[in-house]
């Protein structure tokens, strides 16, 4: 019989950056309440991060907090050594932290451009290759996701740094996944649909947001909830043929045509 129960990561040490709010910080939960203990890396938020943190240690975890901007390499690998240092390993990375601004390629303010790529693409390729190297010098089997996006496939307009960015970790992560293929460490990436998340309040009003939920195939905005199962699910030791691959849970936004949700072939 198939098992079907939920994934067990009990004895584990997981890294989440972006862990104060929207899809990080639900997997920094779930992770916890699979028995994971959790460091949370986090830079903007702390009252959120703190009180996720206390929502962790109440499930009978431990949560160790760690505000680092992670565009900053030194800091980034200090990071990652105090939680292999006082944790003993880590065998699960989530690289969730993102920054984005929006506006025309040609008009764009270089200051936010260049931080859109310093954290989105450099941020999380310092990270990966800090627990990379805890994971090869403890010897973990360990399981990495990078959270990427359908922004690495679409051109999506004003967005140039943050799509340039995305097609960046996916490239990261599948040379990730060959070189460490003879270290038994996976790597794989994860592709979100459009979240409701605090984040997305930085460019939408509540109203537009709602209201551009209808229009994608699946007829609204996903939940942080749902997308964090997704990120469970490869990073599931049970799923160890999941490797260098990407699992899409976008609502159908990459594969479905604008006008699917009307059930119809009527344009």
């Amino acid at each position: 019989m198939a098992d079907i129960s939920a994934p067990s990561f009990v004895g584990k040490v997981a890294l989440v950056t972006g862990a104060s709010s929207g899809i990080g910080r639900e997997v920094a939960l779930m992770l916890a309440q699979s028995g994971a203990d959790v460091a949370m890396n986090y830079w903007t938020m702390p009252e959120a991060a703190e009180a996720t943190a206390s929502e962790i240690r109440q499930l009978g975890r431990r949560a160790l907090l760690l505000r680092e901007d992670i565009s900053n390499q030194h800091a980034v690998e200090q990071m990652v050594a105090r939680v292999a240092q006082e944790w003993g390993g880590i065998h699960l990375f989530v690289s969730s932290a993102v920054y984005s601004d929006r506006e025309p390629f040609h008009t764009a303010n270089m200051e936010g451009f260049k931080r859109t790529l310093d954290v989105s693409l450099m941020g999380a390729y310092y990270t990966l290759r800090a627990v990379t190297k805890v994971m090869l010098a403890q010897k973990i089997q360990g399981s990495i996701v990078i959270v990427s996006s359908p922004h690495a496939k679409i051109a999506f307009p004003n967005c140039m740094a943050y799509n340039i960015a995305k097609a960046g970790l996916d490239s990261m992560a599948r040379t990730a996944a060959m070189e460490l293929l003879p270290h038994k460490i996976r790597v794989n990436i994860f592709y979100p649909g459009w979240t409701d998340t605090p984040g997305e309040r930085k460019f939408f009003s509540e109203d537009v947001l709602q209201q551009a939920g209808k229009t994608t195939p699946a007829g609204r905005l996903a939940t942080s909830e749902e997308m964090a199962r997704g990120i469970l699910f490869l990073l599931d030791e049970r799923n160890v043929f999941a490797n260098g691959t990407t699992l899409v849970m976008d609502g159908g936004l990459l594969d479905l045509p604008h006008w699917s949700k009307r059930g119809t072939g009527d344009f």
